[in-house]
């Protein structure tokens, strides 16, 4: 069986804030998430500016695909995220947010740490304590210890304890 290569994450936590953002206005507007359907990705490629295959991410058997999206606009994707479900924790393969929430044009801030928060809470609903990991570019490393609370595990692997998900699921989803 072929093994998938590692992606080594490259996203940015801008803002850390209970949903998601505009930039020029400030407006906060309330968001959910969701799985991924078929349909969900006809518009999500490379041509439309997106980074990553999530075609090929949607049909790869032992991963989910979740899109974030605003609240009552369910057809617009602000981004998404694949989870695979390990015996002990979260793994995430990938994260993007949409070609729109990115750079110095973006229109919100806080896609990035909106999924990242999801993956913690899905991870205490499934058994894993809240742990979650990752393979970062190593330029982000320190970022992602800084923004996310994440430890360096040694290589690009990064993990986010039980501590520190608390804090994000705290931050994103009201009690």
């Amino acid at each position: 069986m072929k093994t998938k290569p590692i992606t080594y994450l490259n996203f940015e936590i801008d803002k850390l804030t209970r949903s998601i953002e505009n930039v020029i206005t400030g407006d906060s507007f309330p968001t959910e998430v969701s799985i991924v359907t078929k349909a969900d990705l006809m518009h999500v490629t490379k041509k439309n500016g997106w980074r990553f295959n999530w075609r090929q991410e949607f049909d790869t058997n032992d991963r989910e695909v979740y899109k974030l999206t605003i609240l009552n606009n369910p057809t617009v994707i602000q981004g998404l995220v694949s989870l695979k479900f390990e015996p002990a924790h979260v793994y995430m393969p990938l994260i993007e947010s949409a070609p729109f929430n990115i750079g110095k044009s973006k229109i919100y801030l806080g896609i990035p740490g909106n999924l990242v928060a999801f993956a913690c809470k899905l991870s205490f609903q499934r058994g894993g304590d809240g742990f979650v990991s990752f393979h970062s570019k190593t330029v982000l490393i320190d970022h992602y210890a800084k923004s996310l609370g994440a430890y360096h595990f040694g290589g690009h692997l990064m993990i986010i304890d039980t501590n520190a998900t608390k804090n994000l699921i705290d931050k994103y989803f009201k009690s």
